[in-house]
C-alpha cells in the first residue's frame, strides 16, 4: 500500500473508530472481566469478516489477516481498565462507577479495530500474516503471560510484535520510544507486621506494630539511596499502610503494601531480597514479626529489539512526519508487553494524545485522563504501516 493510501483510508474510518473507542470507554471492565469489550471486538471482526479465535486467556481475541502462513507479525492491544472513578466532562464518560479507561485501552482497541479494518479491506496486498491480538488483564493480571502460554505466537509464528500506547503527556500526533529497555521490570510487596495490642494509654504494655511497620518504610528507601548505584535506576514505593480501627487503641498488626521497580530482573530478585531482611530485621529489633511477600506476578523488563524500533520508527515517520518521531529515555512504568519480547523480537511506542485546549493535560492513570481524539486514526495508520513494512522485510 502506497502511504497516501493508508493516510487517506484511516481518514476515511476516523468517525468508526472514535464511536468503537466511546462505546468501549463508557463500559470499562476490570482485568479477566472484559466480556463486553471482548464482545464487540469479536463483533467487529466478524462484520468485518476476519476470523478469529475467542476465549484465549479468558476474554482474549485473535484474529487472523493474510494468508495464514509465515511470515507473520502481531499488533497487539490491551482492553481492561482500571479501578478509578472519572471525573472528566466528557458526555461518554464511564457508566460504572469506581472503573474507568483511565490509561487508554479503549483507545489501543479501537485503534486495531481501524487497523484490522484497513488491513483487511487490502488482505490480496499482504505476504503473509497479520496477527490482531486483542488482551486482556495487562493492569497487574498478567494478561499477556496467559496470552502468550495459550499459544498466541504460534500457528503460524509470529516473528515480531509491536504495540502503541497512548500518552497524555505527549502532544497529540507524535510518537516517541526506544531500542532497548523502555519500561521497568516491577514487582509487588506485602508486608505483615505483628506485633500485640492493647490501650494506647499503656504502651509499654503494647508491642506496637505501627511504630515498627513506620521504621520499615523509612529505612526501605535507604535501599536505594545507599545500596544502588547513583547510574543504576530503582524504586521501591510503599503505596498502602492499613492499621487500627480507633484512636485510643494500638492495634496488633499493620499492613504495607506497595511497589518495586528496577530496569532489569536481576535487579528486582536483589531489591527483594533486601526489603525481606530489612523488614524482618527491623521487626525482629522491636519484638515484632514481619510476613514478607510479593504477590501477584513478576514482570520482566520490557526490552525493544532495535531493528523492530528502527522499522516501527520510520513506518511511523511515514504516517506522522519525521520531526513528529522521537527517541525517548527508558521509565520505570511497566507493561506486560514484556512477555511477547521475553520470547519474539518486537517493538512497544507511545503515541502522544495530550492537547491543552481541551484540557487533555493528564497522564495514564489519573481520573481526569482525557485524549485528543484526532490521533486515534493515526494510530491505526501507523499499525497498517508497520505491519505492511514488517512482513515486506520478512519476505526479502
Amino acid at each position: 500500500m502506497e502511504i497516501s493510501e493508508i493516510i487517506s483510508q484511516s481518514k476515511e474510518i476516523h468517525q468508526w473508530i472514535v464511536e468503537k473507542r466511546r462505546t468501549i470507554h463508557r463500559h470499562p471492565e476490570l482485568m479477566y472481566e472484559e466480556f463486553k469489550t471482548s464482545k464487540l471486538v469479536q463483533e467487529t471482526l466478524k462484520d468485518l469478516q476476519i476470523p478469529f479465535q475467542k476465549d484465549i486467556a479468558i476474554t482474549g481475541v485473535v484474529g487472523i489477516i493474510g494468508s495464514g502462513e509465515e511470515p507473520c507479525i502481531a499488533l497487539r492491544a490491551d482492553m481492561d481498565a482500571l479501578p478509578i472513578h472519572e471525573e472528566t466532562d466528557v458526555d461518554f464518560k464511564s457508566q460504572i462507577n469506581g472503573k474507568m479507561h483511565a490509561c487508554g485501552h479503549d483507545c489501543h482497541t479501537a485503534m486495531l479495530l481501524g487497523a484490522a479494518r484497513i488491513l483487511k479491506e487490502n488482505e490480496d496486498k499482504i505476504e503473509g500474516t497479520v496477527k490482531l491480538i486483542f488482551q486482556p488483564a495487562e493492569e497487574g493480571g498478567a494478561g499477556g503471560k496467559m496470552m502468550r502460554e495459550q499459544g498466541v505466537l504460534e500457528k503460524p509464528k509470529v516473528r515480531q510484535i509491536f504495540a502503541l500506547h497512548v500518552a497524555g503527556t505527549m502532544p497529540m500526533g507524535t510518537l516517541a520510544s526506544k531500542e532497548g529497555t523502555l519500561l521497568a521490570a516491577t514487582s509487588s510487596i506485602k508486608i505483615l507486621v505483628k506485633g500485640n495490642g492493647g490501650h494506647a494509654a499503656a504502651p509499654h504494655h503494647t508491642i506496637d506494630p505501627v511504630v515498627t511497620g513506620s521504621k520499615i518504610v523509612v529505612e526501605l528507601q535507604t535501599l536505594i539511596s545507599r545500596e544502588l548505584s547513583p547510574l543504576e535506576s530503582g524504586v521501591i514505593s510503599i503505596t498502602m499502610a492499613n492499621a487500627g480501627s480507633a484512636t485510643n487503641v494500638i492495634p496488633s498488626t499493620m499492613e504495607l503494601q506497595g511497589t518495586i521497580r528496577s530496569l532489569t530482573s536481576e535487579g528486582i530478585s536483589k531489591l527483594q531480597n533486601r526489603v525481606k531482611e530489612v523488614a524482618e530485621s527491623i521487626a525482629i529489633a522491636n519484638r515484632c514479626e514481619a510476613e514478607v511477600s510479593f504477590p501477584g506476578n513478576d514482570y520482566p523488563p520490557t526490552v525493544n529489539d532495535a531493528g523492530c524500533w528502527e522499522l516501527g520508527k520510520a513506518a511511523a515517520k511515514d504516517i506522522l512526519g519525521q520531526e513528529k518521531v522521537s527517541e525517548m529515555d527508558s521509565i520505570m512504568g511497566g507493561e506486560d508487553f514484556a512477555y511477547y519480547t521475553e520470547e519474539i523480537p518486537g517493538c512497544f511506542s507511545f503515541l502522544g494524545v495530550g492537547n491543552p485546549e481541551i484540557d487533555a493535560v493528564y497522564d495514564v492513570h489519573h481520573p481526569m485522563f482525557k485524549v485528543d481524539e484526532e490521533a486515534l486514526s493515526l494510530g491505526t495508520a501507523v499499525h497498517v504501516n508497520t505491519a505492511i513494512k514488517a512482513l515486506e522485510n520478512l519476505t526479502i
